[in-house]
């Protein structure tokens, strides 16, 4: 199984707010939060951990080939390119993912070590039971524009919505275990055009993939810098 990592975003919002390091290495609990995914996903049997990053931030690169070269377990591939969203970022990682099952995440995601363990077990069990994918999800809401994950009692997914609806508990959080057969759904979703992730999503649930959710407890995202001392208060609590 493979990891990959969406690190290519400005992160403008973090650097207007007096954050002075790239988002990839702000730290938690003196962790760069991007060593932090990537550790994580080498104790969770990761054969190889591929990640994009921009050209804005070559401290954020230079990290990266540290890591590398500190870490040569971690079998970190790098691919470095300034992309327009975060579906792009996925394209130009995908070669990579083409020849396993994956796990995908942006750089920013937090979640509890030992929730992610089990997230991942429950992906390698839907394969075994025919599913396409497996996506995190949460009832947790602390996101300025959720994506609503519409399920059956079974958790099998069956929609995707920008809205609130009464019948609507999860939000997505952000983190997508698939097939390579989701690629093929990444590649038509570029060529018409669609650049945001819950485009793709949608775009998986209209070609047929089947689809369990994973709920997690509370899954956070560093958007502000108000995030980051709100991250470490999570990770902190028992």
């Amino acid at each position: 199984m493979k990891f990959a990592i969406i690190a290519a975003g400005e992160g403008s919002r973090l650097a207007q707010e007096g954050v002075s390091d790239p988002k990839p290495l702000v730290r938690l609990h003196g962790e760069p939060i991007v060593e932090r995914l990537m550790r994580i996903f080498h104790q969770n049997g990761a054969e190889e951990i591929v990640i994009i990053v921009n050209q804005i931030h070559p401290s954020t690169q230079d990290f990266v080939r540290l890591l590398k070269d500190r870490h040569p377990d971690w079998h970190i591939t790098l691919e470095v390119q300034t992309t327009p969203s975060s579906m792009h970022s996925f394209a130009v990682l995908s070669p990579h993912l083409k020849d396993a099952p994956f796990c995908l995440t942006t750089v920013d995601t937090i979640f509890r070590e030992d929730d992610f363990t089990a997230y991942i077990q429950a992906f390698r069990q839907s394969l075994q039971a025919g599913y396409d994918g497996c996506m995190a999800v949460t009832d947790f809401v602390d996101d300025e524009k959720p994506l609503y994950v519409g399920t059956d009692n079974s958790m099998n997914i069956n929609g995707f919505y920008d809205d609130f609806q009464p019948h609507l508990k999860y939000i997505s959080g952000g983190i997508y275990s698939l097939t390579p057969r989701a690629l093929c759904t990444l590649e038509q979703c570029m060529l018409e055009g669609k650049s945001r992730m819950r485009n793709f999503q949608r775009a998986l649930i209209a070609d047929g993939l089947r689809l369990k959710a994973y709920c997690f407890p509370k899954i956070l995202d560093v958007d502000h810098a108000s995030d980051i001392a709100k991250a470490e208060d999570f990770l902190s609590c028992r």
